[in-house]
């Protein structure tokens, strides 16, 4: 007990020193994220050798490291990926992966008004994705540790995976074990930062959420600037056909068994199924 008293009154203290920045009608915050994903080598079973295994993992290196902003205010958020220069491609533009929750899009979000608009690239074609915020249900305990100099709180929640394609292809064996249908994500939150906001489509927490471990993604925060001198008028993605998430991923799922059975589900091929869409 004495423990658990001795880190609320820490963190009161906290959001005591950072009140009166956040009460600014004009209050604005941009949160750097590093995304690291790590990737399944037997790539859904298929017969390769450790050869090719390592040239596609080197392939898909940008793919599965990447730096996103966060901009937000109290109310909306604006999630995109850091432009910079692109590496030439290695490999003649004859291998395209689709790597869900790995990277692409951009996130618009108002927790006042529970609205999400994503921006998402398909297979070359611009879908705009408008629905309700997703609503997980999160189980706030209080472990606790420092990210930097914010200190946060553990949350966890439980998300069920939409899509599920099998990836390079078909595996028939009767002995497979079936894919699970949900997932643990653990979210470490900062009340320092009293916003209602994360990264990609996560929010609903009483302060900024600074790390993320999502499916097989980690997300983590490395700076932060509150107030920045040259504020940004918050983004909000407006190109490409307009469909809501279920229409978003039916297309995807859809578009995915084309590629397979246009390619004989041939590695490199058609990419990696299932997912919620792209970070």
């Amino acid at each position: 007990m004495k423990i658990i008293s001795s880190k609320i009154v820490i963190t009161a203290l906290l959001l005591f020193v950072t009140v009166l920045s956040f009460a600014q009608k004009d209050f604005q915050g941009q949160a750097y994220y590093q995304t690291k994903t790590s990737l399944d080598m037997n790539f859904g079973g298929a017969q390769m050798s450790e050869a090719q295994k390592k040239q596609i993992a080197e392939r898909m290196k940008s793919s599965l490291e990447k730096t996103f902003i966060l901009t937000f205010n109290q109310a909306e958020s604006f999630y995109k990926e850091e432009e910079k220069l692109e590496a030439p491609a290695q490999d003649g533009g004859n291998m395209r992966f689709r790597m869900m929750g790995a990277g692409g899009g951009e996130y618009y979000k108002n927790v006042k008004e529970e609205k999400l608009i994503q921006q998402a690239d398909l297979y070359g074609k611009q879908f705009l994705i408008i629905d309700s915020l997703p609503k997980l249900k999160w189980d706030m305990g209080t472990e606790s540790k420092m990210i930097g100099q914010y200190l946060c709180f553990k949350a966890t929640a439980v998300r069920k995976i939409v899509g599920g394609a099998m990836p390079f292809g078909r595996n028939n064996n009767e002995n497979q074990v079936a894919a699970p249908t949900e997932y643990t994500v653990t979210a470490w939150y900062t009340p320092q930062i009293p916003v209602s906001q994360g990264p990609s489509d996560y929010w609903g927490l009483p302060g900024l959420i600074l790390e993320l471990h999502d499916n097989n993604t980690v997300i983590l925060c490395s700076k932060i600037v509150i107030n920045p001198t040259e504020k940004e008028k918050l983004k909000v993605p407006s190109k490409g056909k307009v469909v809501t998430s279920a229409e978003y991923e039916k297309i995807a799922q859809e578009k995915e068994a084309e590629m397979r059975e246009s390619t004989g589900g041939r590695p490199g091929g058609g990419g990696f199924g299932g997912g919620r869409g792209p970070f």
